[in-house]
């Protein structure tokens, strides 16, 4: 790909609509816009503005009505000149426009190219660049809200202390040793591990908050569990709000797994059905039982659900106590029957049939799997896997760091761990050039007068 080409694509969703828009970036952006386009007048090219131009074939005849949009570098989406094109929403319009874009000089963009443009010019930063990708794929509108705020730069704003505080103990330690006949003071080996302390905490309280915020954009699976007859196909389409399960009072009706994706709270949650578990010689109910067992080992929670009208029999007991390990929520479904159930601690009660208690239920969801909360989209949560991955490496070279200075090592070896630390916030945040830290250096320390 190459920076300087003026790069053009359709940048909405293929099919027929009102409006489609077909988007240009580049230098050459507004000479190929006048190629392809026929103005009423001559175009002003004012910035953050519009004007109409035909969309004319290569006779000079108009093949669409327009309105053009100008955004002047660097204050556009990728910090060149870029020109958008509204035309009407015809595949067949969409496709010829930019065919004369091409035509005219420009090269079909690479997927995400005008995103990349944005960072490789300054516009954002990586961790925006990858928000942007999370707000187009959202499913909900919380999902769309967190996105939006780390496009703001939520995490950045999150990440950024951090790193300056890494940086300017490497500053510090590259000062002592490159410029030690200058009297540059270096801290002491205690200073040192404060300031290790104090970034290894920061890292972690951000590390910590992935376990609420992968719920955002990964979602979860919940199983719904139990003996056949206790009403979880009930449950499932109260909390998938429709029908979509059999319901019957014949014993085993579910026979297969059967799944369906929802949202709690904005969280994506895909609900798995499962078949009755009891002891049973039909070959096709068995099956549907061993499937029911791998749900449950797959899911990141079950429900496992009794019958709250009837005591608790001896098959209930040595599911319970089969099931101990996957630590499920208790849940004791059919109380506008009876309340029979007794003897099971952090039983949750509801009725499917009333949707009495299943607030309570959800909260007990929301809580089991978010301790601490779901994120809110000011926050600045870690959402995404590969933000989680890049810190757990930082606190091991961190770690390594922490005890070099402990085993009072040369400084020129800490600063290998330092370094190594550094590297996978820049997978994050971009990287930090010798210039930087040359910078920070001639920046607060008073060298070679």
């Amino acid at each position: 790909m190459n920076p300087r080409d003026t790069i053009v694509a359709i940048s909405t969703a293929f099919g027929r609509a009102g409006l489609g828009v077909v988007r240009l970036s580049g230098g050459r952006s507004r000479e190929i816009a006048e190629h392809i386009l026929r103005f009423r007048q001559q175009p002003r090219w004012e910035s953050w503005a519009s004007e109409m131009a035909g969309l004319i074939d290569r006779d000079g005849s108009v093949v669409d009505e327009t309105v053009v949009s100008f955004f002047r570098a660097p204050r556009s989406y990728t910090a060149e000149d870029v020109v958008e094109i509204s035309c009407h929403g015809a595949p067949v319009v969409l496709r010829f426009c930019l065919e004369r874009a091409v035509e005219a000089g420009a090269r079909i963009a690479e997927p995400g190219e005008f995103t990349l443009r944005a960072y490789m010019n300054g516009r954002i930063d990586l961790p925006r660049a990858e928000a942007v990708r999370d707000l187009i794929d959202a499913t909900t509108l919380y999902q769309a809200k967190v996105a939006a705020q780390q496009i703001e730069g939520s995490v950045s704003k999150r990440i950024r202390p951090i790193k300056e505080q890494l940086l300017e103990l490497i500053a510090l330690l590259e000062a002592g040793i490159d410029f030690a006949e200058d009297d540059v003071s270096v801290a002491s080996a205690t200073e040192i591990v404060s300031r290790i302390g104090r970034i290894e905490s920061e890292i972690q309280i951000l590390l910590h908050s992935f376990g609420a915020g992968r719920l955002v954009f990964q979602g979860f699976t919940l199983a719904i569990a139990g003996r056949p007859n206790v009403g979880k196909s009930s449950l499932f389409n109260r909390l998938l709000e429709q029908d979509r399960a059999i319901v019957t009072e014949v014993p085993g009706t579910t026979r297969d797994t059967v799944s369906e994706t929802t949202s709690f709270e904005g969280i994506p949650v895909k609900l798995v059905d499962t078949a009755g578990i009891r002891e049973s010689r039909d070959v096709v109910e068995a099956l549907g039982i061993e499937r029911s067992h791998q749900a449950m080992a797959d899911a990141d929670l079950t429900l496992l659900v009794f019958d709250a009208s009837r005591e608790l029999s001896d098959a209930d007991r040595a599911l319970l106590d089969k099931l101990a390990e996957r630590r499920p929520v208790l849940v004791g479904n059919k109380t506008d029957l009876s309340r029979e159930l007794d003897g099971i601690d952090g039983l949750i009660a509801v009725s499917a049939l009333t949707g009495d208690g299943i607030s309570e239920l959800k909260n007990a969801i929301r809580r089991r799997l978010a301790p601490d909360g779901l994120v809110t989209p000011e926050d600045g949560s870690i959402t995404n896997i590969r933000h989680e991955a890049l810190l757990r490496e930082s606190t091991e070279a961190l770690a390594n760091a922490r005890r070099a200075t402990e085993f009072g090592l040369p400084h020129e070896m800490l600063l290998l761990d330092l370094y190594a630390t550094l590297r996978p916030i820049d997978a994050i945040t971009g990287a930090t050039t010798a210039d930087d830290i040359l910078n920070r250096i001639f920046s607060t320390f008073c060298i070679g007068k």
